[in-house]
């Protein structure tokens, strides 16, 4: 078990009268169960402190579930000690008054066996152990001595030597000193002198009975060995002050365990001892929770099933993340969302989408670029023909849900279909474009770029940092050498004073002469680097390395933001690596584990449950500041969700005023046509509500 400041800990027993039906609160780890939620608390925070030591090795500062780790992983590399050395062993042990690092020695040095020819061991040469074999043993008063010959990598003898058993080594000892250890610290319940456990004493007959000269040192109380010497009494006033601080260090720790302080009375400020941030479960509410905005709840008016929410916005945000990459020009989640609710038709949007994605297929080795090429299918996917190609990919993908359908498909009675099985079809066809080889290659170059933006961007900030020490390294010597100069003229203190002034001018000028001297050789080693680039480009330009492609790309931005401002670099620098997008995370989660999504080209947040089913969006800059308001920082993932929040703050707001603005024109234009008369009024696919329906694919490749 896991030590506590060295000396054992106690664990809490099971409640008395415990009910089955009861509520209780159990700690995972140690299996404790606790009726009170604040011991609960006090108890895991306890826990929760690098305070505790492995009682193995010996490794301290880790906390209660480390220590458990560090237990068990100390336990199994333990080699076990063969059930023939367990009994001699066990009788060195017994009473002895050896430190723990001289008993494993006398023991290992005893079990290595005796020496005999034609051994192979490890002899001290030059102070170092080489390879070697015993030739002979000779006794020499009353001492033995090897004559060995000393064994070459290639096993030919390369001399002879006589040594002392002290300077030779067996090869394989029967255990390591680890285990034999470890071995020790298991079988004794006390050391100096160390003592047995019963058990084994009796498992192997070792005698119980201390040595003539340890009795007048131990004694026996209730079958175990105690020390029976005790220390001289101090005076009583260094007695009584040792025993308040005793008393006192104690009661620290009973504090923390049962919530009284040290005189005995209940704190009731239990915040004290808890260390935010925690989990967010455990966070109870205080006083100063008041303060914090009630959190508003998010909207759920979708076109589209709850269950099919996900589905939905995974493949929009794939169709307008790559839109480059698929030749299709991006689009709203509103327009695709009403397009697969339109059954009138199937609308352009849903065609160049599907189309999009099955040209990318068809360009890929797969299977289903194999049967196209097998049907002789027109070189094209256009209007006419999307129907066929998406057929024969949803022959290949052979899918139960869809299988189905495809009679329908190919009827053309596509817009006919539920929304469910429109979007387990897109999201078939996005599965199957992230596995293409052109999807990978081009993720592979945002990577590289992302990596040579960020390389840039950090050494961005590391020359303004440099810039701003600079800076108030050179007012600081401004202000030193102002000061002196405007000193009072002191008469006997005007040669301190001078020499003061001309020790300055001297550091500026030996700082300036250093400064110029580093930077010529700060601009020298700058063209040695770009001569060796430039030497290295020319040389390898047919077969360049990810190291020299990375240089070359970070030296390409670097050069594109020579004429601009501090400003304008970081801001360019941030557009570049926003535009090489390769996944979508979410912002964090609350304290009831809902993830917060925000997609670049949807200004709202959108809110998934815990358990994957419901989602929820927020549209207003009034919803946004009452959900950071709501955010308690006690817990962590809604400290580190309000962070991320308040980072993407005005990218979220510019987003939303965007979307609402958008909104007000579409209600403006369902207005005015209301008030047109029915004469002149536009047909229905020329209404606000029908916008999607005229959606082009600007960037289709012709």
């Amino acid at each position: 078990m896991p030590l506590l400041k060295r000396k054992p800990f106690c664990l809490i027993e099971k409640p008395e009268e415990l009910n089955p039906n009861e509520l209780v609160f159990q700690i995972r780890f140690t299996k404790e169960i606790f009726r009170s939620y604040n011991e609960y608390l006090k108890r895991i925070n306890l826990y929760r402190k690098s305070v505790w030591t492995c009682e193995v090795t010996g490794k301290g500062n880790l906390t209660y579930e480390e220590a458990l780790a560090s237990e068990e992983k100390a336990f199994k590399k333990t080699q076990k000690i063969p059930t023939k050395y367990v009994a001699p062993v066990l009788h060195d042990v017994q009473f002895s008054m050896l430190n723990l690092k001289d008993l494993v020695n006398s023991i290992a040095s005893k079990f290595q066996g005796p020496l005999n020819e034609g051994d192979e061991v490890y002899g001290k040469k030059d102070g170092r152990l080489h390879p070697c074999k015993i030739v002979e043993v000779v006794e020499v008063a009353d001492r033995k001595q090897y004559e060995v010959e000393w064994l070459g990598d290639d096993q030919k003898m390369s001399g002879n030597a006589s040594l002392n058993g002290d300077e030779l080594k067996v090869k394989n000892p029967p255990f390591s000193k680890c285990a034999l250890k470890s071995f020790i610290k298991d079988s004794t319940y006390r050391s100096i002198p160390w003592v047995l456990h019963n058990h084994l004493s009796k498992k192997y007959g070792i005698s119980t009975i201390p040595p003539e000269e340890m009795k007048s040192n131990i004694s026996l109380q209730n079958g175990l060995v105690v020390c029976s010497s005790r220390k001289r009494k101090r005076s009583a006033k260094v007695a009584s002050e040792k025993g308040i601080i005793v008393y006192v260090r104690r009661n620290k720790l009973s504090s923390l365990l049962t919530g009284k302080s040290a005189d005995g009375v209940n704190e009731h400020s239990e915040d004290q001892s808890i260390k935010y941030p925690v989990d967010d479960l455990l966070v109870q509410p205080t006083v100063e929770d008041r303060l914090l905005t009630e959190r508003p709840s998010p909207c759920r008016d979708f076109n589209v099933p709850m269950e099919c929410v996900g589905d939905l916005l995974m493949v929009w945000d794939f169709c307008t993340s790559f839109g480059r990459l698929l030749n299709l020009s991006p689009f709203s989640l509103e327009d695709f969302e009403n397009s697969l609710c339109y059954k009138d038709s199937t609308p352009i949007l849903v065609v160049e989408s599907c189309s999009s994605l099955l040209r990318l297929l068809v360009k890929d080795n797969s299977k289903f670029a194999m049967v196209v090429e097998n049907r002789k299918r027109r070189p094209k996917i256009t209007q006419l023909t999307w129907i066929e190609y998406l057929s024969d990919f949803l022959e290949t993908i052979s899918s139960a849900e869809i299988s189905s359908h495809i009679s329908t498909i190919k009827r053309g009675h596509y817009a006919l279909l539920d929304i469910h099985i429109k979007l387990a079809i897109f999201r078939e066809l996005v599965t199957h474009a992230l596995e293409t080889e052109t999807a990978k290659e081009r993720l592979d170059e945002y990577i590289e770029e992302r990596q040579a933006l960020s390389a840039t961007r950090r050494d961005e900030a590391l020359d303004e940092g440099r810039k701003r020490r600079e800076e108030r390294e050179r007012r600081k010597i401004e202000a030193a050498s102002k000061g002196v100069k405007e000193g009072p003229k002191v008469k006997n203190g005007e040669g301190a004073r001078n020499g003061i002034s001309d020790a300055i001018v001297l550091y500026q000028s030996n700082n300036s002469s250093g400064n110029s001297e580093n930077e010529g050789e700060s601009t020298g080693k700058k063209n040695a680097k770009k001569r060796k680039l430039q030497i290295t480009t020319f040389e390898d330009v047919n077969n360049p390395s990810k190291r020299d492609i990375h240089k070359l790309m970070k030296n390409e931005i670097k050069e594109s933001l020579e004429m601009k401002s501090a400003k304008e670099r970081k801001e360019f620098l941030e557009r570049e690596i926003e535009k090489r997008f390769i996944r979508t995370s979410p912002l964090g989660k609350d304290r009831n584990h809902c993830r917060y999504w925000f997609f670049r080209r949807d200004g709202r947040i959108f809110v998934e449950n815990s358990e994957y089913t419901q989602w929820g969006y927020y549209q207003t800059t009034e919803e946004l500041d009452a959900l950071i308001g709501s955010m308690n920082t006690k817990g962590e993932r809604e400290r580190a969700l309000k962070k991320q929040l308040e980072k993407f703050y005005n990218k979220i707001c510019s987003q939303l005023q965007m979307r609402s603005s958008e909104g007000v024109q579409r209600d403006e234009m369902e207005e005015a046509l209301v008030r047109r008369s029915t004469r002149v009024r536009a047909p229905p696919r020329e209404s606000a509500t029908h916008l999607f329906l005229k959606y082009m694919n600007k960037w289709k490749d012709m």
